[in-house]
C-alpha cells in the first residue's frame, strides 16, 4: 500500500470516528429530553402523582432500552421487506461502526413513547405504561420508522412522474420526525387518554363546566421546558447523522437556525392568542408549549427551508396547537400536558408545511404538477401514520382497559399515586422542616391515647398546631381523613381501614407502642 492509498483509508477511518461521534454527543443531548419531559410533566401534576409521573419518565428510557435492542432496531433497520424488517436482533451481526446509529435512533424511539406518558398522568396503571411503552418502543414506532427512514423507506421512496417530458421521483419527506415520532406520538396519546377517560372532576358535562386542574409547580415546568427547548435543538440538527460530508455543516446549521425561528415565532404568536381569545392573561406554559409546537412543526423541513419560510411554520404552528387544543378539550378529552395539540397539531401541519414551502420543490417557489403530487405524498404519509399508530393503539389500550389494567381504582387517583404505588411521596410532611415530632404531634391531637395523655405531654411539650395545607400537599394527613383505625406503619406503607367519612383527622385510637419504635 502506497502514501496515497494510507493517506485515503487514514481519512475515511477519520471520517467514519467524526460522524459516530457526532451521532453520540446528538444522541446524548436528545436522551437530556427526558430530562425535560420529566420536569414538564412533573410540574404540570398535582404534586400527589409526582414521584408516579418521575419514574415513568425515567423508565422510558429503560425500556426502549432493552425494548428496541432487542426488536425495535431491527423492525426499523434490519434487513427485510417493505413493511418490516428482520435482522440484527439484539444488535446481533451489526456492525461496530453502526452502533452509534443504533443509539441515536433509541433516544427517537424513547422520545415516542415519552409523548403518551403525559396525555395519560396521574390516573394510569403502572403496569399498563409499562406495556405501551414496550408496544410503542418495540413495534409500533419502528414499524413507521422502517416505511420513512430505512433503506427500504417505501414512503421515501416514492414513485417516478413524468411531467413536461421530464421524469422526477417524488416521495414523502420528513427530516427530523414530525410526522414519523410526533404525529405517531400524539396519536397514541390521544387514542389513551380517550379510553382512558378523563381526570375525576376535570369535566361536568351536565352544565359543560371545564374544570382547571392546576399543576403544583410552574418553576418545575417551565425548568423541563428550558431543558426540551435545548434538546431540540440536537434532535434537528443532529438528523443530518453525518458531518463528515460536504455540506453536512451547512445543512446542520440551517436546520438549528430554523428551529429557533420557528419555536420563537410560535411561542409569541401564542402568547398573544391566549391573550386576545383565551385566559385574558400573558401565560407562561401556553407561551412554552406554544414554544415546542413550532419545534415540533419545523422538523420535518428544517433543513430545507428559508429562515424566513421557517417564521411561518412557527406562526401556523402556534393556530394549530390552539385549534386541537380546543377540539380535544370540547371533545371532554383530559390532556394534562397538552400533548396531543403540541405534538399532533405541530407535527400534522409540519408534515404538510414541506409540501409548500420546500426551497427547491414547493408549491410557494412553483406552484405546478410535481409540487402538487409532492403535497399529495405528504397527505399520503400524513394518514398512513395516523392511520397505523391508531389501529395498533386502539388494539393496545382496548385490550389493557377490558382487562381491567389501564386505569387506576378511583380511590387511588383521589389519594394519588405517589404513596400507594410507590411508597414515596415527592413532598413527605417532614421534607418542610416540620420534623417529625411535628408530624407525629397532628397525629396526636385527634389520638385518644392508650396510655393516657402524659405521653403527649412528656414528648412533645405544648401541644403543637399544624394547618392542613390539602390533600395534594399532604397526602399522609388526607390519609387520616379517610381512615379510623390505623398506625404510623400503616400510614406509611399506604394502608389501613377505611371508614367512608371525610372531614378533621378523626383517628380513635393509636398503639403508642408502635409509635415509639419509630
Amino acid at each position: 500500500m502506497d502514501v496515497t492509498e494510507q493517506a485515503v483509508k487514514d481519512f475515511r477511518h477519520l471520517q467514519s470516528n467524526l460522524d459516530q461521534f457526532f451521532l453520540i454527543i446528538m444522541g446524548m443531548i436528545v436522551l437530556l429530553m427526558q430530562c425535560g419531559f420529566a420536569f414538564l410533566e412533573a410540574g404540570a401534576v398535582r404534586s400527589k402523582n409526582s414521584t408516579n409521573i418521575l419514574i415513568k419518565n425515567l423508565m422510558d428510557q429503560f425500556v426502549a432500552g432493552i425494548a428496541y435492542w432487542i426488536f425495535g432496531f431491527p423492525f426499523a433497520f434490519g434487513n427485510g421487506n417493505d413493511f418490516i424488517g428482520y435482522t440484527f436482533w439484539a444488535t446481533y451481526e451489526l456492525e461496530e461502526t453502526k452502533l452509534a446509529l443504533f443509539f441515536f435512533q433509541y433516544v427517537f424511539a424513547a422520545t415516542a413513547a415519552t409523548i403518551v406518558s403525559g396525555a395519560m398522568a396521574e390516573r394510569c396503571e403502572f403496569i399498563a405504561y409499562i406495556v405501551y411503552s414496550i408496544l410503542i418502543t418495540g413495534f409500533i414506532y419502528p414499524v413507521v420508522t422502517h416505511w420513512v427512514w430505512s433503506d427500504n423507506a417505501w414512503l421515501t421512496a416514492g414513485m417516478d412522474y413524468t411531467f413536461n417530458n421530464e421524469t422526477v421521483t417524488i416521495g414523502y419527506k420528513d427530516f427530523a420526525g414530525s410526522g414519523v415520532v410526533h404525529v405517531l406520538g400524539g396519536i397514541a396519546a390521544l387514542v389513551g387518554a380517550s379510553l382512558l377517560g378523563p381526570r375525576k372532576g376535570r369535566f361536568h358535562k351536565g352544565s359543560k363546566t371545564v374544570v382547571p386542574i392546576r399543576g403544583h409547580s410552574v418553576p418545575l415546568a417551565a425548568l423541563g421546558g428550558f431543558i426540551l427547548l435545548f434538546g431540540f435543538l440536537a434532535f434537528n440538527g443532529g438528523s443530518q447523522l453525518t458531518i463528515s460530508n460536504a455540506g453536512d455543516g451547512e445543512a446542520i446549521s440551517l436546520s438549528v437556525v430554523n428551529t429557533i425561528i420557528s419555536g420563537s415565532m410560535s411561542a409569541l404568536v401564542s402568547l398573544i392568542i391566549n391573550r386576545l381569545t383565551g385566559t385574558s392573561k400573558w401565560s407562561l406554559l401556553t407561551t412554552l408549549n406554544g414554544a415546542l409546537t413550532g419545534m415540533v412543526a419545523i422538523c420535518a423541513g428544517c433543513n430545507v427551508y428559508h429562515p424566513w419560510a421557517a417564521c411561518v411554520v412557527g406562526f401556523f404552528a402556534a393556530i394549530a396547537y390552539k385549534l386541537i387544543n380546543t377540539i380535544v378539550t370540547s371533545l371532554y378529552i383530559d390532556d394534562p400536558l397538552d400533548a396531543v395539540a403540541v405534538h399532533f397539531g405541530g407535527g400534522s401541519w409540519g408534515v404538510i408545511a414541506v409540501a409548500f414551502l420546500h426551497r427547491t420543490d414547493g408549491i410557494v417557489y412553483n406552484w405546478d404538477q410535481a409540487s402538487g403530487m409532492a403535497l399529495a405524498w405528504q397527505l399520503c404519509g400524513l394518514v398512513t401514520i395516523t392511520a397505523w399508530t391508531a389501529v395498533t393503539s386502539v388494539l393496545m389500550f382496548g385490550i389493557l382497559k377490558l382487562t381491567g389494567l389501564l386505569r387506576v381504582a378511583p380511590e387511588l387517583e383521589a389519594k394519588g399515586l405517589d404513596i400507594p404505588k410507590h411508597g414515596e411521596p415527592a413532598y413527605p410532611t417532614e421534607a418542610y422542616g416540620h420534623g417529625w415530632e411535628e408530624k407525629l404531634a397532628k397525629i396526636l391531637e385527634h389520638v385518644e391515647l392508650k396510655d393516657g395523655d402524659g405521653f403527649a405531654k412528656a414528648f412533645l411539650g405544648a401541644p403543637v398546631k399544624q394547618t392542613d395545607v390539602g390533600p395534594y400537599e399532604n397526602p399522609e394527613v388526607n390519609y387520616m381523613d379517610t381512615h379510623s383505625t390505623t398506625n404510623l406503619n400503616d400510614l406509611e406503607s399506604g394502608k389501613g381501614t377505611t371508614n367512608g367519612t371525610t372531614g378533621v383527622p378523626h383517628v380513635t385510637s393509636i398503639d403508642v407502642k408502635s409509635t415509639t419504635k419509630m
